[in-house]
C-alpha cells in the first residue's frame, strides 16, 4: 500500500475511488510525463487484463479514469487515464460492472500528484537512491526572499511555481501563507525535499516546464514564479524562452522570476512584454550576490 509515512490517513487516490486504505493502488504510468505518452497504459489495455470490477472517475466534463480490480497475479487496483494525453486511448473502452464516482479534474490531479511524490520518496521507481541528508537551505536567502515577496504576493493567492528545485525559496512562500503548487525537472532534488518534510507531497511533482501546458490550463493561477532560473545565455535561451513563454501563460494576473545578472532579467521582461505583460525589472542586488540579484515582475495587462 501507499500512504502517508506519517499517519494512517489514505493517500487521495484511495478518497476519491472510495477504497479502504489497506487497499493496494497503483497507476500504470511512472510520472506525469508518461501520461502524456501512455507506454504502460497502451500495452496494459492491449492485454485485455481480467478485472473483477472497475470505479469510473467521472468529472462534469468527462471520465478522468478507470481503476480496475485485478486479483491476478495479485489482488491490487490499477488506475489508468489519459486525460492528459492526446491519444484517447479509452475512448470506446468499457468497464466492468462496477461503481462510478465523481472528482474534480484540480482534486483528481491533485490526488495524481501526491501518488507520483509519495511513491518516488519510497524509492519505488527507483533501483537506489545516490543522494542522502537534507537538500540544502540557507537561511538568510529564505529570510530575504521572504521580506522581498511579501508586498508582492499577497496571501490568498493560486501559485505555481517552477524550477522549485530543492524547495530552498519554497519556503518562504509558505512562511507568507501561500500553498504553492511546486515543480521541477530534476527527480532526485524533489525527492530530497520530499523525504525531508519541506514539500508537501501533493503539491510536488516532476516535469520538464516546457510541458507544462500539457496538464494546466491558460490562467489557472493568480501568480507564475521561478527563483533562480537559469543561468541563461546564448546556448540554452531557446529552451528557457520556451519555458518562461508556456508558464507565464498559466498565470491570470502576476509572474514573477528571479536570476543572478541583469542581462538574464532584460531578457526574461522582453519575453513578458510579448506575452501581455506590463514588465519591470528589480534590482535586488545584496552584499552576498549569490541568490534573487535581479527580478522580473510582470503584471498582465487588463483587456
Amino acid at each position: 500500500m501507499i500512504s502517508r509515512s506519517d499517519s494512517a490517513i489514505a493517500v487521495l487516490l484511495h478518497e476519491i475511488l472510495g477504497l479502504d486504505e489497506g487497499a493496494s493502488i497503483f497507476l500504470a504510468e511512472e510520472s506525469l510525463e508518461d501520461l502524456s505518452y501512455l507506454p504502460v497504459t497502451e500495452e496494459l489495455l492491449s492485454q485485455g487484463q481480467e478485472a473483477a470490477e472497475a470505479v469510473e472517475v467521472l468529472s462534469d466534463r468527462w471520465r478522468l479514469g478507470i481503476a480496475y480490480h485485478l486479483t491476478e497475479p495479485a489482488d491490487i487496483w490499477v488506475l489508468v487515464t489519459d486525460i492528459y494525453s492526446e491519444r484517447k486511448v479509452l475512448e470506446g473502452c468499457q468497464a466492468p460492472a462496477g461503481r462510478k464516482v465523481s472528482a474534480g479534474e484540480d482534486e483528481f490531479m491533485e490526488a495524481l500528484i501526491e501518488y507520483f511524490a509519495l511513491s518516488m520518496a519510497e524509492e519505488l521507481f527507483c533501483d537506489s537512491c545516490f543522494v542522502q541528508g537534507p537538500p540544502l537551505y540557507v537561511p538568510d536567502r529564505i529570510d530575504r526572499l521572504e521580506s522581498f515577496l511579501r508586498p508582492l504576493l499577497p496571501e490568498g493567492m493560486s501559485i505555481l511555481e517552477i524550477c522549485c528545485g530543492g524547495g530552498m525559496a519554497t519556503q518562504a512562500l509558505l512562511r507568507l501563507g501561500h500553498s504553492p503548487l511546486s515543480m521541477d525537472n530534476d527527480r532526485c532534488d524533489l525527492c530530497q525535499a520530499l523525504k525531508n518534510g519541506k514539500l508537501p507531497p501533493e503539491k510536488a511533482f516532476v516535469l520538464d516546464a516546457r510541458m507544462i501546458d500539457r496538464f494546466i490550463d491558460q490562467g489557472k493561477f493568480d501568480a507564475v514564479v521561478g527563483f533562480m532560473v537559469g543561468l541563461i545565455d546564448d546556448i540554452n535561451w531557446l529552451m528557457w524562452q520556451e519555458i518562461i513563454v508556456k508558464s507565464s501563460r498559466l498565470a491570470r494576473n502576476l509572474a514573477l522570476y528571479t536570476v543572478y545578472t541583469e542581462k538574464e532579467a532584460r531578457r526574461i521582461a522582453k519575453v513578458l512584454s510579448d506575452q501581455g505583460f506590463d514588465v519591470k525589472v528589480i534590482d535586488n542586488q545584496d552584499p552576498s550576490g549569490i541568490y534573487d540579484q535581479w527580478a522580473c515582475l510582470g503584471l498582465r495587462r487588463k483587456g
